[in-house]
């Protein structure tokens, strides 16, 4: 079985990409550089996929941020210091993003013979990214099917219905290694852990009862 994932360095493409791996598929990883601020999740994407021996291409997006908005994420505003609200989230939304992203990963798969294109989008984004979404997955599989009609790709969101708690729960018995990735916003050597991103992740791993190896490098 070959796949292609979209892989962030973070947390739930980190831990998809662990669970595509035992249960036995060969994957591409594809990490997008869309300009964001936290460019460290990239090098993340790289150690991890250098640890696994997992083929792994950079594709450089930035030149797109520019044309999307002033979204927190791209360094044109303040990434928040709080919790996921309505008004947090709109800050941090970088317009059609996911979209972007998998009709590139698309093509790449098409073009490389690769009937399984993944993403790791959740069910604690739902309420906060429009390309979260179970509608938006539902809606989007048929149109990558059509659009790749010579070597059809069928588009995989299997963490949908998961929370992040659920996505950490599988990790650990994965032996995920969180250390090596990354999922503050701010751009900084160290997670701020007062970012809505930060916040959400350290809540994940304290719902199953232990501790985000990143606080420890970050300090208490």
């Amino acid at each position: 079985m070959k796949a292609v994932l979209i892989l962030s360095g973070g947390l739930d493409s980190t831990t998809l990409l662990y669970k595509l791996l035992a249960d036995g598929y060969l994957v591409d990883a594809l990490t997008f550089n869309y300009g964001q601020k936290h460019k460290k999740e990239i090098d993340c994407a790289i150690a991890i996929t250098s640890r696994l021996d997992v083929p792994h291409q950079i594709i450089d997006l930035s030149s797109l941020a520019a044309f999307l908005g002033e979204s927190a994420l791209l360094g044109k505003k303040e990434v928040p210091s709080c919790h996921y609200t309505e008004e947090a989230a709109r800050q941090t939304v970088v317009p059609n993003r996911n979209m972007i992203m998998l009709s590139v990963a698309a093509g790449y798969a098409e073009a490389h013979e690769i009937p399984e294109l993944f993403y790791a989008a959740h069910k604690n984004d739902q309420t906060i990214y429009p390309d979260c979404r179970p509608e938006f997955v539902e809606a989007l599989k048929p149109a990558i099917r059509l659009g790749t009609a010579w070597n059809p790709v069928e588009l995989q969101a299997p963490f949908v219905h998961m929370t992040k708690a659920d996505i950490v729960r599988m990790g650990l018995v994965l032996q995920v290694p969180y250390e090596l990735t990354w999922s503050c916003y701010k751009g900084k050597a160290m997670p701020c852990r007062s970012c809505p991103t930060c916040i959400e992740r350290e809540e994940a791993f304290a719902l199953c009862g232990c501790r985000d190896p990143l606080i420890g490098m970050a300090g208490d």
